[in-house]
């Protein structure tokens, strides 16, 4: 008998660790590691994660995942839906030609890029990374895709962050969580 989404869920969040004051003072950090290192709850989690793009997305042409733990859960979607993964990375990362899109941080900025033939112009793209706080990496990733000419059919996280309001940032996108704090 196939297990329940809710029990699916709740599975995730058992396997997900708060570390108090990490990585500084006044953080409470979301770790995600048991969740890999269990395969019966990454099942879950990719489960959950392609139930929700069946549903919801007729036609997906790319998974898009974000430096770093975008490439843990990206590749293994892509691989069930059967489309193609292309990897955003921080700069300086990638070989051969790239397209960047620079943001600000709340310490600084920070620049994100693709290769130039990654994504082709009218792709439909879905946006994938473990945790969502406050939104500028994921944001920046959209703008990314929009200047690569890409549809961008919404984003994808294992964890968000509600007090963070990351979602405030990407109010053009839908955003899809499976656990929320």
């Amino acid at each position: 008998m196939a297990e329940s989404s809710e029990s699916k869920l709740r599975l995730i969040e058992r396997h997900i660790r708060a570390f108090q004051n990490f990585p500084k003072e006044g953080i409470l950090f979301r770790d995600i590691c048991p969740i890999l290192k269990n395969p019966a709850c990454l099942t879950a989690v990719m489960d959950l994660l392609e139930e929700h793009v069946r549903n919801n997305h007729q036609q997906v042409d790319l998974i898009v995942g974000l430096d770093a733990r975008g490439f843990l859960f990206g590749p293994l979607l892509a691989q069930r839906l059967g489309v193609g993964f292309v990897l955003v990375r921080k700069k300086g990362k990638l070989p051969g030609a790239t397209v960047s899109v620079a943001y600000n941080l709340e310490y600084g900025k920070a620049e994100v890029e693709v290769q130039e033939d990654a994504v082709t112009a009218g792709q439909k793209v879905l946006i994938i990374d473990d945790l969502l706080a406050t939104g500028g990496t994921m944001h920046a990733a959209c703008e990314l895709m929009k200047k690569q000419q890409a549809e961008v059919l919404g984003c994808m996280v294992i964890v968000e962050l509600k007090d963070l309001k990351g979602t405030d940032r990407l109010k053009d996108q839908k955003v899809f969580s499976l656990i929320q704090y």
